[in-house]
């Protein structure tokens, strides 16, 4: 599986932990191993930019995913189809606000919205009660695997 990931950002992070992170939920959710994925990592102007192109909202958000061949999770029965899952957009400056918030690390938030932008990627949303249940659900118990995962020893933590 390749992940590539650029900072233009600016800002110090643990990059190797995004990128297990990443390959972490996409082995979960059966994506082809020779899928790819593009995580760029940008400050809040850049942002900004993108969140007013793209959504037409004012001001900077915490992710934003761009789908390229809309993969979808694989299934026991089948083979997942390869190509290209598209590019998770991260921004640790209102990840770090938001890590504040909620009382843990700038690195855990970001942890967070990576597994978040993945889910966007391969279909999920959150627009509806229903959906978010499932999202968020699927989040909370990816992140709960992998970190559980990490903990388990050596193995875990190279990825």
């Amino acid at each position: 599986m390749s992940i590539d990931i650029a900072n233009e950002s600016g800002y110090g992070l643990d990059e190797h932990r995004i990128v297990d992170v990443a390959r972490f939920t996409l082995d979960r959710m059966r994506i082809h191993p020779l899928a790819e994925l593009s995580v760029v990592i940008v400050d809040e102007a850049a942002m900004e930019q993108l969140h007013i192109q793209w959504m037409d909202l004012p001001g900077p958000t915490d992710v934003m995913s761009f789908p390229m061949d809309e993969l979808r999770p694989g299934k026991d029965n089948e083979d997942p189809p390869q190509g290209l899952l598209g590019d998770v957009v991260l921004c640790p400056e209102v990840a770090a606000r938001q890590a504040k918030t909620a009382g843990h690390s700038t690195d855990e938030e970001l942890q967070l919205l990576t597994v978040h932008g993945v889910l966007h990627l391969l279909g999920y949303d959150h627009a509806e009660p229903d959906e978010e249940r499932e999202m968020f659900g699927l989040q909370a118990e990816i992140l709960r695997a992998w970190r559980e995962r990490g903990a388990a020893g050596p193995a875990g933590a190279d990825g």
